[in-house]
């Protein structure tokens, strides 16, 4: 077949969005046939990059930012020219782990994707593998917990959700599917950093317009209660599994979008929460070195301890992924209420459906007020991909 298909940017919305449609199903045909497909993009308006071009793997994973991307840089005037490119590369190959090596990248030089196509294909097919679905039902926003029952109250917020083909899933997921991949999907990562950086890795692929940490954490405040919600306002990573890729000396703050819509569901509900920094941790018994952890408690001033928030921040921020984080006070170690089997137990019962409710209205009003896709102008970089995400163009977006 002719493999080179240009998009016209004279042409209607409605005449450039099926071209667009169609430019896509011959990438999806390129992939079926065991090759990668080449994107290239003119943008006349660049000084210093207006030629741009990169390789895209399984692009059925993500159609729908794509669609959404393409469609901005047509608008924009930008001649998008889609073409074979080289063939596929067997992910069992000795050859992969060379050509996934990310250590080298020039972050001066834009790249029309973030990824290149090996760590597209591997990452899907990881994600694929821990969670026990398919790539395409990912949706735009992604909850990732460590707890059955906040899956359990997805499934009954929102019914009809898909969920995994096998049992024994690492980390099962459940999306809540709607047109154009607009609707909500969970994770259960499981505990801890490590978990909480390998699933986020390979999400990232996929574009989604942001991350929420839904979770429990331990209190540190005298006027904190039990069953209490925070909102990180910022994170000191105590995990240190990113600090070599990310400098601890970085700061990273969570989404203000995002931080504000979980506040007004909490204000318009009448729940108590406080705001200010999380302390995440590797050391699920903290408690027991309590002496180092005070110390580092007290320099931040943190308000609650958790062993994830940090890491799913640090890796949007790294990602270009907006994040948030809505935690529930489960235990008060540091006031004579560490967490036991029976209240545990109650309280849990008491609060899943809260919780989960509370996250999704955020979500709900984040995509009433942002159809196009969460901004995430904040955490992009000077040389950022093209095909970057929902932000305002300017001459930091378009010409870096």
């Amino acid at each position: 077949m002719d493999t080179n298909f240009r998009i016209d940017s004279k042409l209607s919305d409605d005449d450039l969005r099926a071209q667009i449609e169609a430019a896509c199903q011959r990438m999806e045909a390129t992939f079926d046939e065991g090759f990668y497909s080449k994107v290239t993009v003119v943008r006349h308006w660049s000084k210093h990059n207006p030629t741009l071009s990169g390789k895209i793997a399984r692009p059925s994973a993500y159609r729908w930012y794509l669609r959404r991307e393409l469609f901005k840089l047509a608008r924009r005037g930008a001649e998008i020219t889609i073409s074979e490119s080289r063939k596929r590369v067997d992910l069992s190959s000795p050859k992969l782990l060379e050509l996934l090596d990310e250590t080298d990248f020039d972050l001066t030089r834009k790249k029309v994707f973030l990824f290149g196509p090996e760590r597209s294909e591997l990452s899907i097919a990881r994600l694929e593998h821990y969670t026990g679905t398919h790539a395409e039902d990912f949706q735009r926003y992604v909850l990732l917990t460590n707890y059955q029952m906040h899956m359990e109250a997805f499934s009954q917020r929102f019914a009809g959700c898909v969920g995994p083909s096998r049992v024994d899933v690492q980390m099962p997921a459940l999306h809540f599917r709607k047109p154009d991949n607009c609707g909500v999907s969970i994770v259960n990562i499981g505990v801890g950093p490590s978990n909480a950086k390998n699933l986020t890795d390979h999400l990232a692929v996929l574009r989604p317009d942001a991350m929420l940490m839904v979770g429990h954490c331990a209190g540190v405040r005298n006027h904190q209660e039990i069953g209490d919600f925070v909102l990180a306002s910022g994170y000191m990573r105590g995990d240190h599994i990113l600090d070599e890729l990310l400098p601890p000396s970085v700061p990273i703050m969570p989404s203000f979008q995002l931080n504000r819509a979980l506040a007004t569901v909490l204000d318009d509900s009448g729940l108590p929460y406080r705001t200010g920094t999380v302390y995440t941790t590797a050391d699920r018994n903290w408690e027991l070195t309590l002496r180092r952890t005070m110390e580092h408690l007290r320099d931040s001033r943190a308000i609650a301890v958790d062993m994830e928030s940090a890491t799913v921040a640090a890796n949007g921020f790294r990602y270009r992924i907006p994040s948030a984080t809505l935690l529930c006070v489960s235990d008060k170690p540091l006031h004579g209420q560490p967490k036991l089997p029976g209240e545990a137990k109650a309280f849990y019962n008491d609060s899943k459906k809260q919780h989960i409710e509370i996250a999704a209205s955020a979500i709900e009003s984040i995509q009433q007020k942002y159809p196009g896709g969460l901004p995430n102008g904040d955490i992009r970089g000077p040389g950022e991909a093209l095909l970057g995400g929902p932000v305002a163009w300017d001459d930091d977006a378009t010409d870096g």
